[in-house]
């Protein structure tokens, strides 16, 4: 799959990183019915991409993510097209969150701006949110009188409670960098023009690690999340057969019996 430099939606593969960047920054990466369908074609394709080790989230200009455009949203109103702007949930939104957060390899949001309603959870859905000192966060589905999507009720919930999550979506506000990472929403914060070097740092050591296991730990701890501890164990006891299986495991034994640092090949 190849993009151009002008898509709204960029995706560049090296050394095992993914970085899939929206690019629509005139309109704060918001996302229009063109861009939804590219990103979630561009997000199964790196899901599938056995070279794609670690996948990067990111934005360009002075937002990740507004969410829905909602220029585009008025003008489907407007014209009649309100089965067309709610079947959206279904066709687009469901399906990328979902391919972001099921897809088996590490996924890190590298948040360079402000991240609004839908752009919002696509952030929260990855697994590390490392964030610029001058971005944040606002959970605007209140303030446009709409339920919240795009994953925002499972993900966000699992970041900072029940009762925090219901705060932030009743009351919408921009959450600055420094209050999301006391919350939990980032993982890191970091100086804005420090933020690529930090997030290329970390995706490259992602990316050179056991992707097979990083996967599954991936998938116990979000199987974990809606099951029994009974069930949830049993999912582990799988997940280790399957890791077990792989020649990473193989050779990080074999580096560990000399004495060596072992090299992952990501099977």
């Amino acid at each position: 799959m190849t993009t151009s430099p002008d898509s709204a939606v960029r995706l560049e593969l090296s050394d095992g990183v993914a970085t899939i960047t929206l690019n629509r920054p005139d309109a704060m990466n918001s996302l229009d019915v063109a861009t939804k369908v590219l990103l979630l074609e561009t997000v199964r394709h790196v899901a599938e991409d056995p070279a794609a080790r670690c996948v990067v989230l990111t934005g360009t200009g002075r937002a990740f993510c507004t969410g829905q455009d909602l220029k585009e949203h008025i003008q489907l109103l407007r014209n009649g097209g309100s089965d067309q702007l709610f079947s959206t949930v279904d066709d687009h939104y469901n399906p990328i969150v979902t391919a972001l957060a099921g897809m088996e390899k590490p996924v890190v949001a590298a948040v360079n701006g402000v991240a609004a309603g839908a752009g919002a959870s696509l952030a929260f859905a990855c697994d590390l949110r490392i964030v610029a000192d001058t971005a944040g966060f606002n959970l605007a589905f209140a303030n446009v009188a709409l339920s919240c999507d795009t994953g925002a009720s499972y993900h966000l919930p699992q970041l900072v409670g029940r009762a925090k999550a219901i705060e932030l979506l009743y009351f919408p506000r921009t959450i600055k960098a420094d209050e999301a990472l006391e919350l939990g929403l980032a993982t890191t914060v970091v100086p804005a023009d420090e933020l690529a070097a930090e997030v290329a740092a970390l995706a490259a050591r992602l990316a050179a690690g056991p992707t097979v296991a990083l996967g599954a730990m991936r998938q116990s701890v979000a199987y974990a999340s809606g099951h029994t501890f009974e069930e949830s164990v049993a999912f582990e006891s799988a997940m280790m057969q399957r890791t077990g299986a792989t020649s990473d495991h193989a050779a990080a034994v074999a580096a560990f019996v000399a004495k060596e640092k072992p090299v992952f090949e990501g099977r």
